[in-house]
């Protein structure tokens, strides 16, 4: 009788450990795990933490729910703090002898790859959704109910998005839940009420989705306990309130991380790297990401995004057809001299096992390794190529380190490799352009949204190496006059 009292608690705790498919198909925004949840700026401070007066949480046009200053705040203000107990983190190698920690997530965590890290805390994340009384239930239950990540688009978005890389890895995530899921449903099969880490309540793939996309979309990775060699453990953390704050290549916030003198535990701040307006929301910056891993782990997309690219696969053949469009005669792409196949495999494109992804776009314009290789083989003096550096050969502001003929065969070549890629595309930016003014929404809209910008990125290199083409040109001219 007791144990059906806990589990029933716990379904009237809780909405089921499900997820919709995306917050697309409902509302622009999505709702909360609760339709009136805790008030999490409290909760903060009852628990120790602070939170300036001027910062409160709003509804943003663009941006859905996040924080904003009510007031001016000055610059170097702490916005927020949280002590030591209150993110929320799951590290099996910090955390294993502790009270309270599962050893069946322990286990499952174990057989999670590292390049899906946001599965692991994902689970403790889950177990402290479904525990009846968690300390945590404050912030969980301000948790959106719903993500807009690709992983729960319908798939006819999927292939909207016109992109096969970033394709293949919502698959790869997709395949992965569905097979952890098996595995997740084998490690809790026949585990008494007691024992089990999700309260009795079923987990399937969907509510591992959520869990994932969870973390994927609001954890940050921060220093953890200190190692015997005096380093700290690399930790993914979700902080309660401060990952309300919305992304900004811009930021006007940054995240501290420092400890507490007096008791020797670790403190997360957040402060205003600006003065703040009134009205102004609070801005951190999530990194240096490309649209790929915007879209792929927060459901978003950045107009003009100044570090997406394009990836492609060095593949010789490719380049040659490319390199004879362009107007370069013989050009050695996939018959390359032995002294450029040393190069090759100096730049990790050639030998046992090479990395074949090259970018265009982001920073560099061209990828260093890429540009390297194209200026090596379509050199006309070996001498000359093999004496050069390697690191001026992969810079794209070195002027002409072979001459102005091989610069511009490069960059021609690279102009028309992006032709090639953008006939790839089944649509053109201006028929997605009018897709969008007919009232494309939500998975729809953002597929549409992030293969412009991939176009985009495409048109931008062409532009660039264009300029850069017809600046080597006139100078060779002026010279070749005096």
């Amino acid at each position: 009788m007791a144990a059906s009292k806990v589990l029933m608690a716990s379904l009237t705790h809780l909405r089921p450990l499900t997820c919709a498919a995306s917050a697309s198909a409902s509302a622009s925004y999505p709702t909360r795990l609760v339709s009136q949840p805790p008030d999490l700026i409290k909760w903060v401070r009852r628990e120790g933490g602070l939170v300036h007066q001027a910062v409160k949480i709003a509804q943003d046009e663009s941006r859905g729910l996040g924080l904003v200053a009510a007031e001016e705040i000055p610059k170097g203000s702490e916005l927020i703090i949280l002590r030591d107990h209150m993110p929320l983190r799951f590290n099996s190698t910090e955390l294993e002898h502790e009270d309270g920690l599962d050893s069946v997530l322990v286990n499952l965590a174990s057989q999670i790859p590292e390049e899906l890290w946001a599965m692991k805390l994902g689970l403790k994340l889950l177990q402290e959704r479904a525990k009846v009384g968690s300390f945590w239930w404050p912030y969980v239950s301000n948790l959106p109910e719903t993500y807009s990540v690709p992983i729960f688009f319908p798939g006819e978005d999927i292939k909207n998005l016109q992109y096969a890389p970033l394709v293949h890895q919502i698959n790869k995530r997709c395949r992965f839940l569905l097979d952890f899921e098996q595995e997740v449903k084998r490690s809790l099969e026949n585990l008494k009420l007691d024992n089990h880490p999700f309260g009795g309540q079923e987990v399937d793939s969907s509510s591992l989705g959520w869990a994932m996309s969870a973390v994927s979309s609001r954890a940050f990775r921060l220093y953890g306990n200190k190692r015997t060699d005096g380093t700290r453990i690399d930790i993914p953390m979700m902080l309660p309130l401060i990952d309300m704050c919305n992304h900004s290549f811009n930021p006007n916030a940054q995240i501290v991380q420092e400890q507490d003198t007096g008791n020797a535990k670790m403190l997360v701040k957040v402060v205003a790297e600006t003065a703040i307006k009134p009205y102004d929301p609070l801005l951190l910056s999530y990194g240096c990401l490309n649209n790929d891993l915007l879209l792929l782990d927060y459901g978003f997309v950045v107009h003009s995004n100044p570090y997406d690219c394009i990836e492609l696969k060095y593949d010789g053949d490719l380049l040659d057809a490319a390199s004879m469009a362009a107007g370069v005669s013989s050009p050695s792409f996939s018959a390359p001299a032995p002294w450029q196949q040393q190069i090759l495999s100096q730049l990790n494109l050639a030998g046992e096992a090479p990395d074949l992804k090259v970018t265009l776009g982001g920073p560099e314009t061209v990828e260093g390794r890429f540009l390297a290789a194209l200026r090596v083989l379509l050199a006309s003096n070996a001498e000359t190529a093999q004496n050069c550096d390697l690191d001026t050969l992969k810079c794209i502001s070195s002027e002409a380190p072979l001459g102005v003929a091989n610069e511009v065969a490069a960059f021609r070549t690279v102009m028309a490799l992006c032709v090639i890629a953008l006939r790839h595309f089944p649509t053109k930016i201006m028929e997605d352009e009018a897709l969008l003014k007919q009232g494309a929404s939500g998975s729809t809209e953002l597929a549409i949204q992030f293969r412009i910008q991939k176009k985009s990125v495409i048109i931008d290199v062409m532009r660039d190496l264009s300029k850069r083409v017809k600046l080597l040109e006139s100078k060779e001219k002026i010279t070749a006059e005096v």
